[in-house]
């Protein structure tokens, strides 16, 4: 078969399949045209073949949460003399707005870069990110990085708010024509006015843009919504001069008040959701949004630990995220997989997470058709794990725990040093 080629490997591992011994998958112009065993594909259609020998051909990754553009967020903040871990959700939102406020585009750009190299060297190779900057993203070529672009929307003003929405529409247009899938993040409901929502719903649902909201992170938050008090009402809406914009308590939890504004539909990805409630985990399983974990993060900013036991238990189809550096000390899901079996051991299985990152993920945000799995049609998106010991038994457990990644494969291309931003 012309301009084909099999990898090979000592298993093939997919989400929800068994391991296939001696796997292989055929790739031709960055698709997967079969699968199988190495054996089956040479004969069948005698096409070269790269040998990965003693490792596991996996799918990348899929990171449903994350904000790359913050990937130098370590080094900003002690060129900014900030080296310090604040105390509070609302501390650490103010130097993150402390830090980021004066920076020039192109230190968020090469920021940006960075990431997409870390991510691309851990095995990842979609996101859903966060995107603030719309210039950012690249528009032409090919992308180094697959997944979702959420668009982040922000702020009480209704002229700049609208404004900003149709910024997000042009950039969302330019996504599109380079091939790459654009959403909308509502960034949370203690950032946004009441109206904007609607806006941010109403534009969501005429351009069929997916949805990715920071829900329930804090308990911060949930004061906030539910009586207008605490640090957030406090302190950062003076520090941002938002006083004017304070409402009167609303009495309800940030998940009635998304779900109030008809936020909270198939097509949206609530992110954290730390301090949902029974009822507030039922309306998110009602309305058939997803759920990204991000357990690192959450750790990180002392916020709490996301209550995964009652998501499984409702069937909330569920992804992981490691959001970014200035919550968080890696880009690697393999990082955030270990925490998480560690933080959620008698909930969470390794084919539970392993799910999450990749199938759980590609459904996150709404891109199961092209990856998540390593299926005939999808793109030949894989990483090549070493590390991976002898034997098909506890095979899945001793990659998570300790495998390694040897090479990455986006598109069908190889060698991770090749991509950058």
């Amino acid at each position: 078969m012309p301009d084909a080629t099999i990898h090979a490997a000592s298993w093939l591992i997919n989400p929800d399949s068994p391991p296939v011994a001696a796997g292989a998958l055929l790739v031709r112009d960055g698709i997967i045209i079969a699968t199988g065993t190495r054996d089956e594909l040479k004969r069948q259609f005698g096409a070269p073949v790269v040998e990965h020998p003693d490792c596991a051909i996996l799918p990348g990754f899929i990171n449903a949460h994350t904000h790359l553009e913050l990937t130098h967020f370590p080094s900003w903040r002690i060129n900014n003399r900030l080296d310090y871990n604040p105390r509070s959700f609302t501390d650490w939102i103010i130097q993150l707005v402390k830090i980021t406020r004066n920076l020039p585009g192109d230190d968020f750009r090469e920021s940006r870069a960075e990431g997409i190299r870390k991510c691309v060297s851990a095995g990842t190779t979609a996101v859903g990110d966060i995107v603030t900057r719309y210039d950012l993203v690249p528009t032409s070529g090919t992308p180094p990085l697959g997944g979702r672009f959420f668009l982040e929307l922000i702020g009480h003003e209704p002229t700049r708010f609208s404004n900003r929405l149709e910024q997000a529409f042009v950039a969302a247009d330019r996504f599109e024509a380079a091939r790459l899938s654009p959403g909308l993040s509502p960034h949370a409901p203690y950032t946004l006015a009441e109206e904007n929502m609607s806006l941010a719903r109403d534009a969501a649902r005429t351009r069929a843009l997916p949805l990715a909201i920071h829900l329930s992170e804090s308990q911060e938050e949930a004061g906030f919504i539910f009586e207008t008090s605490g640090p957030l009402a406090d302190v950062f809406y003076p520090f941002v001069d938002w006083e004017r914009f304070l409402m009167p308590p609303r009495h309800c939890s940030s998940t009635s008040l998304l779900d109030r504004h008809g936020l909270l539909t198939p097509a949206t990805l609530a992110v954290h959701c730390v301090h949902v409630t029974l009822a507030d985990a039922r309306t998110i399983k009602e309305r058939g949004a997803s759920v990204c974990l991000c357990p690192r993060s959450n750790d990180r900013l002392d916020v709490g630990i996301a209550p995964v036991a009652l998501f499984r238990k409702l069937s909330i189809p569920l992804a992981l995220g490691t959001d970014s550096l200035a919550s968080n000390d890696s880009l690697s899901l393999w990082d955030e997989m270990r925490f998480a079996l560690d933080v959620f051991a008698k909930d969470l299985s390794p084919a539970d997470v392993f799910r999450m990152t990749t199938s759980g993920g590609a459904a996150a945000v709404g891109l199961s058709d092209s990856i998540g799995s390593l299926t005939v049609g999808k793109q030949a998106d894989f990483q090549i794990v070493r590390n991976i010991g002898s034997g098909a038994k506890g095979l899945l457990d001793r990659i998570i725990e300790r495998g390694i990644v040897s090479s990455v494969c986006i598109n069908g291309v190889s060698d991770a040093e090749s991509f950058s931003g």
